[in-house]
């Protein structure tokens, strides 16, 4: 296992790391077998947003006696209410949530204290300039947490998060489906027959979040490494060609500040699958070339989160509404992060009027108005 240092942090964390949430799936035996796998082959770092307490037991039990071998990342805000997870702005709920995360996992400190999912830009500037962000500080003055993160799936907000001095690192989703997009100024470009074949190239939002967070010392750990499984079937992929966890590791960990690629373990299969990664041939890393020989019009009606549906006089983030969309139809039932990033949102598939502009700019021919009908009703 090779390790990387997590920016200004000092943290040296493996370059593959455990995604703790799929373990939410699995008894107690089954949680020890794969944390203490991870930890044989080399993992040391974890984290575990989840407040679901039995699985916050399980892994608490599971690192007892080598809890200093681990890096954890805990979350500021994410609750427990009524039997299910609930994130959270109260200073109450988020304390106590956060204090039984310390109680179950069997310690005094996390090392990487994370405000909870920020995807808005509004939401961010609060809390920052908030009790909320005081909340962390004064954790950290105690010792309580080693260093401050945030998790985001907007790129925006990530790079007011990487520019603000305040965030040391962050857990961001990265893979080729979020990432890569056919590069050009010109829509009528993305109608030419040969177009796709040499489609390649990143949006110029994420490669800049990408060279921020490297100037600024700000490490990423990154989150959704296989879109949620999406990219490993040529079915779902949107580039009509399946990749290999390899590939899409490889991926992650090319872009600027990345330190980590935490993946979510089902089985021992899985974690000998992305360690592979460590062993593998350059051949093997290889995304690039799968990805310039996928089929013309592989992005043909999937969206591709490339934002010029915008703007939509609802106020709908639609890439972002599309996004949670594709990643919930993954899972047999909505998982609950999923559902309340969608809920979260200022505006959301509830709000399209149905006037077609988005339909009219989007150069691949998504039915936006269905898709919006379609994720309020998976959310609903």
């Amino acid at each position: 296992m090779r390790y990387r240092t997590l920016g200004k942090t000092g943290l040296e964390v493996s370059e593959i790391g455990l995604g703790a949430e799929w373990l939410e799936r699995h008894n107690e035996a089954e949680v020890s077998e794969i944390v203490h796998y991870c930890a044989d082959k080399g993992i040391n770092i974890l984290d575990c947003w989840m407040s679901n307490p039995e699985v916050r037991t399980n892994i608490g039990k599971a690192i007892e006696g080598c809890r200093d071998r681990w890096i954890v990342q805990g979350h500021l805000g994410s609750t427990w209410e009524n039997g299910q997870y609930v994130k959270s702005r109260d200073l109450k709920a988020a304390g106590e949530a956060f204090q039984d995360l310390l109680d179950r996992f069997h310690t005094d400190y996390i090392d990487l204290g994370m405000i909870h999912f920020v995807d808005e830009e509004k939401e961010f500037h609060t809390l920052m300039k908030g009790e909320f962000y005081e909340y962390a500080e004064a954790l950290k003055a105690k010792g309580v947490i080693r260093h401050i993160g945030m998790s985001t799936h907007n790129p925006k907000v990530a790079k007011l998060a990487a520019k603000s001095g305040k965030a040391e690192m962050i857990l961001f989703s990265v893979n080729p489906a979020f990432d890569m997009l056919p590069a050009s100024e010109d829509l009528n470009d993305y109608f030419k027959d040969d177009y796709y074949r040499n489609a390649g190239g990143i949006t110029p939002e994420r490669a800049e979040l990408y060279r921020i967070c490297e100037e600024n010392g700000v490490g990423i750990t990154v989150m959704k490494g296989y879109a949620g499984g999406r990219l490993l079937d040529a079915k779902t992929s949107p580039f009509g060609v399946a990749l290999t966890p390899v590939q899409c590791i490889h991926y992650a960990l090319t872009r600027p500040a990345v330190a980590s690629v935490l993946t979510g373990f089902d089985s021992i299969a899985h974690v000998d699958a992305a360690i592979s990664y460590e062993t593998a041939s350059e051949e093997e890393k290889d995304y690039a070339t799968v990805l310039a020989g996928a089929p013309a019009h592989a992005y043909s009606g999937q969206c591709t989160y490339c934002g010029h549906c915008a703007p939509c006089p609802a106020g709908i983030d639609i890439a972002m509404v599309n996004k949670l969309y594709d990643l919930a139809v993954m899972h047999d039932e909505v998982p609950a992060a999923v559902r309340a990033h969608y809920k979260e949102l200022s505006a959301n598939g509830a709000d399209c009027i149905g006037c077609g502009g988005c339909e009219i700019r989007c150069p691949f021919d998504v039915h936006v108005s269905d898709r919006m009908r379609e994720a309020e009703k998976l959310f609903s």
